[in-house]
């Protein structure tokens, strides 16, 4: 990746719909150069998809919660792939530490929340506790390397 491939991510993170021509304009190169650079974005998984950034609170979800797992050990490829069937649960990442495992939570609200916890993933084999922090606020950082 060059600094023109930074660019035109940077720009697509910034509007996923940008068309070809518009991103070509922006980054001050051919539509052909940037419609094959995305290609290659694409075909070498840098760029894995195109989608809506929504809002959470406006779309119903207004509970947010990052979700701590401790699992038995070896259990992560069962754990995982049940977390993935779980509605609500938004990202979930394998940790080094203290805990195991980090999931990401949107929920309509506190009795959803705990429907997720309590009967969803604390009934997942594997899983040996669970440790949950609610998300008063968020935000994106300014000086990610995509913007």
């Amino acid at each position: 990746m060059d600094e023109v491939d930074r660019r035109i991510l940077a720009e697509l993170v910034r509007d996923g719909r940008t068309s070809v021509r518009t991103l070509a304009e922006r980054i001050h190169i051919s539509r052909t150069n940037a419609y094959a650079r995305v290609e290659r974005l694409v075909r070498d998984g840098v760029i894995t998809g195109f989608r809506a950034q929504v809002a959470p609170e406006a779309a119903g979800l207004g509970t947010s919660a990052y979700m701590a797992l401790t699992i038995e050990q070896n259990t992560w490829r069962e754990v995982s792939a049940e977390l993935a069937q779980v509605r609500y649960v938004e990202h979930v990442a394998l940790l080094s530490g203290e805990h195991d495992v980090l999931a990401l939570v949107r929920a309509p609200d506190n009795a959803a929340l705990r429907d997720v916890v309590l009967d969803r993933v604390q009934r997942i084999a594997g899983v040996l506790s669970t440790r949950s922090w609610l998300v008063f606020e968020e935000f994106d950082g300014t000086q990610s390397p995509w913007r």
